[in-house]
């Protein structure tokens, strides 16, 4: 089937806030007033209470606290404030399909989007925009399941079977979800540079131009992966080391602070709520 021709069709495509529009429209924009996208926020009382939520928690507020958007951009700064939003945003949109399990979702996610932040500290990225690669870099496998739940139910056959879920996608539907994400971050109209981290997140180096943010999803679903097996001989034996290079990533300092990446995802559950 056709991947852009069941998008353009779907009755179930979930539609952003205004606002949450209007944030990944602001990427790049170096004359973005944090004024006024505070504002923009206030005007949404449901959003507002979730950034707030989060924006106090041990996570990002520390001993301060945080009573308003227009507190939360002096004291967080708007590049996190933007995150926040874009991650309620995202939660709040779409519903669970029958047998998905929805937080399980949102909660690896935000898993592997903290570990690109932290991840970005070594390669000198754009923390925050390494987050939001994170965050949605999953966000295709949502999709298909939304708008085509019967198939999703013959792929899981095979995938428990010991198949990979990316080529089984690929072999019954003819895409599968990193492109089925990055057309949807295209449709957002997310920069460029966030929809290739999404498109070539399996295989950075297959990027027409090396994407050094589908480089950090890469790393960071791996460590998360391996955090999860509770396997620390698993995680320093097949370190993706040649992508971290690729990166200019000190590998020694990296993974001497690697037991950093279990606690890393501090208030974002804040938001599933």
């Amino acid at each position: 089937m056709d991947l852009k021709e069941l998008i353009d069709s779907a009755q179930k495509l979930p539609n952003i806030p205004k606002v949450v529009q209007e944030l990944i429209e602001s990427f790049g924009d170096e004359n973005i007033s944090g004024d006024e996208i505070a504002k923009k926020i206030s005007s949404d009382q449901v959003l507002t209470a979730k950034v707030l939520r989060a924006a106090n928690t041990a996570h990002y507020g520390g001993n301060r606290k945080v009573g308003s958007v227009n507190d939360a951009v002096l004291i967080l700064g708007f590049n996190a404030v933007r995150t926040l939003v874009l991650a309620s945003g995202m939660v709040g949109v779409f519903k669970a399909p029958e047998g998905f399990d929805l937080p399980a979702f949102w909660h690896n996610s935000f898993a592997v989007a903290s570990t690109c932040k932290w991840l970005a500290k070594f390669s000198r990225d754009d923390a925050e925009t390494a987050f939001t690669c994170g965050m949605i870099h999953n966000i295709g496998e949502l999709l298909i399941h939304v708008l085509l739940p019967e198939e999703c139910i013959e792929i899981q056959k095979l995938v428990d079977r010991g198949a990979r879920n990316s080529d089984i996608e690929k072999t019954v539907l003819g895409f599968n979800f990193p492109e089925a994400g990055a057309e949807l971050a295209n449709r957002w109209k997310f920069p460029e540079s966030i929809v290739e981290s999404i498109r070539y997140q399996l295989e950075p180096q297959a990027a027409p131009k090396f994407s050094r943010l589908a480089a950090l999803v890469y790393i960071a679903d791996y460590i998360v992966h391996a955090n999860e097996k509770e396997a620390p001989d698993y995680l320093l034996a097949n370190f993706p080391s040649e992508l971290a290079m690729q990166l200019g990533i000190n590998i020694e300092k990296l993974l001497e602070r690697i037991d950093e990446t279990k606690e890393l995802i501090g208030g974002f559950d804040e938001l599933l709520h």
